[in-house]
């Protein structure tokens, strides 16, 4: 294929990514209520700027049309999740073209997997994230009364969710990596240390807080996810 054509096959996946992540966004929409709440429920109880209308958890706005402004954004980050399928698939359909039959086999399992590994990451941000939060809210309470809004509020967990999302598709990185012939599991032995040693610094600046549970927690994360990998990529020899 000639560039052009790269560049026209590119276009075409993008283009369906970026249907498939409309789709998942108008349906994140139309169910919001739900979806807000549950993303509310991390948020501690002792937080000044929760408060409860018949039951339901409420979160400040500081403007006219910021609560729509602020669905519509969570629901655009939502279909980002809901594509996952879509543009785990589409990204190896446009790498196909350089490679073998025996690597293009992987492209069902490498779909599924990047899945369920980006879900798992999701469940365990969303579980841990209770702890960063109130270690945030907790500091200097003595001093300061946080006003939480609805756009910082969501815009930090949606980057925090984003954040073990992405973490946890090393294994399929690496995995990719080795299938393509580009990495073996001696040279990822071999480089183990200095590897988790640049792994655990990027767990400090990809995490949207400044506490100290979001960079542990990855960093622990990366290196599990290593080892499995390194061990996987070892048994596919």
């Amino acid at each position: 294929m000639s560039l052009v054509d790269h560049l026209e096959e590119l276009r075409s996946r993008l283009f369906f990514c970026l249907v498939a992540v409309a789709v998942g966004a108008v349906v994140a929409f139309i169910f919001y209520e739900p979806i807000l709440q549950f993303l509310l429920s991390p948020l501690p109880s002792k937080a000044n700027a929760l408060a409860t209308h018949n039951g339901k958890p409420q979160i400040a706005v500081t403007g006219i049309g910021e609560g729509f402004s602020v669905v519509l954004k969570l629901a655009i980050a939502v279909g980002l999740a809901l594509a996952t399928p879509v543009w785990l698939y589409q990204l190896w359909g446009f790498l196909s073209p350089a490679l073998t039959r025996r690597q293009k086999r992987y492209a069902l399992p490498f779909t599924l997997v990047g899945v369920v590994l980006f879900l798992a990451g999701l469940v365990v941000g969303f579980i841990t994230l209770r702890y960063p939060l109130n270690w945030l809210l907790s500091f200097g309470d003595q001093y300061f009364v946080e006003i939480i809004t609805a756009d910082n509020y969501f815009t930090f967990v949606a980057y925090f969710l984003l954040a073990f999302g992405l973490t946890f598709e090393l294994p399929l990185v690496l995995t990719f990596l080795a299938v393509m012939g580009v990495v073996s599991s001696q040279q990822l032995r071999k480089n183990r240390a200095a590897i988790l040693v640049g792994l655990w610094i990027a767990s400090c600046f990809i995490t949207p807080g400044a506490d100290p549970y979001s960079p542990l927690i990855i960093g622990v994360a990366f290196t599990v996810l290593y080892l499995l990998s390194e061990g996987l990529i070892h048994s596919l020899r």
